[in-house]
């Protein structure tokens, strides 16, 4: 049994994740050097799911298996008894953009339920690199009205009414469900979100794609708390945010480290969260598991029921862990 020794869930060890490669009109012939991997001729790669339900686990005894089914049968022991859904929480990405997005909105979870869906989509964004002069765009600017969005989208000016930020590397972007936004060449985005994928677009730049204009301007807060959100530099690790649904933090490791010292101050000790290299590599060891190494731009799942282990440097890693937040107990 993991930590708690008086539990009854199944222990599950820490596994590793194959990611999914997408397809995106405005995405990219070759991702080298943030991913090995060769599109077919023609072929255009703008998302990369680290975490998507039909990502399969990539190591240890459930390998093969992929996430949505991974939750479905060990939910308990994935996320903890606490958890209020037995659904997998998070989905996490890499964006690359070598064209503009769609300006787009999702919706919030009221919205997304009346409709049928199981939840919204509130997000975030951190840089793992930029150029000199990326932006991104998040929420309106002050005073802009529905009716104005609308004429923007039939006149094709909507930019002019967008809140455009500028992005440099280790930055974070909070986009709350409701937000009207756009991600624009120039930077490599870490996003980290609601398990959802639902997107109205707006306005695509005439691609002949479908827009969801009514349901976007349904979907539309004129005013949100989407902006970047600063860091808060901690003893042991940096919060990169923690707000709502999710957070995000670096994690030094400095040689080694225990996982019992992973969780943030007052986060629950036995939870579900996921370690990313964004650069160099780790490796984790534990008793009664094959040890596991996080590749650059890998992902372990640490399972809410995984044993004690320990994280080492391989060499230059910088890590970010990624847990899920239940808004009820975070508002």
């Amino acid at each position: 049994m993991a930590g708690d020794p008086g539990s009854s869930i199944p222990e599950l060890v820490p596994f590793l994740i194959e990611p999914r490669f997408l397809p995106k009109v405005w995405g990219y012939p070759d991702l080298r050097p943030w991913f090995d991997f060769t599109p077919r001729p023609g072929e255009l790669i703008g998302e990369v799911w680290l975490t998507g339900d039909m990502c399969r686990v990539a190591s240890g005894p459930q390998k093969g298996t992929n996430l949505a089914e991974l939750f479905r049968n060990a939910s308990c022991a994935l996320l903890g008894p606490a958890s209020p859904t037995p659904q997998s929480p998070l989905l996490i990405k890499v964006i690359f953009a070598r064209e503009k997005l769609s300006v787009q909105v999702h919706p919030d979870d009221s919205m997304a339920q009346k409709y049928g869906e199981p939840r919204g989509k509130t997000e975030c964004w951190y840089a793992l690199a930029a150029e000199p002069g990326a932006q991104v765009a998040a929420g309106l600017k002050p005073g802009v009205t529905l009716d104005e969005v609308r004429a923007g989208i039939e006149h094709g000016t909507l930019e002019q009414s967008l809140n455009v930020l500028d992005v440099s590397p280790g930055d974070m972007v909070f986009v709350d469900a409701g937000t009207v936004h756009a991600i624009w060449p120039g930077s490599i985005l870490l996003e980290t979100q609601q398990n959802c994928d639902i997107t109205y677009r707006m306005y695509d730049y005439g691609r002949p794609r479908e827009l969801h204009i009514e349901r976007s301007l349904e979907a539309t807060k004129l005013k949100t708390r989407a902006g970047t959100v600063p860091p808060h530099a901690l003893n042991d690790r940096t919060i990169l945010i923690d707000v709502g649904y999710f957070c995000v933090e670096r994690i030094p490791v400095k040689g080694a480290r225990a996982s019992a010292t992973l969780p943030s101050p007052g986060e629950p000790p036995h939870g579900l969260s996921y370690l990313f290299a964004a650069a160099g590599s780790a490796r984790l060891s534990g008793a009664g598991f094959d040890s596991i190494q996080i590749a650059p731009r890998g992902i372990a799942a640490i399972p809410a029921a995984a044993p004690p282990f320990t994280v080492e440097d391989l060499g230059e890693l910088d890590l970010i862990r990624m847990s899920p937040r239940w808004p009820e107990k975070n508002a």
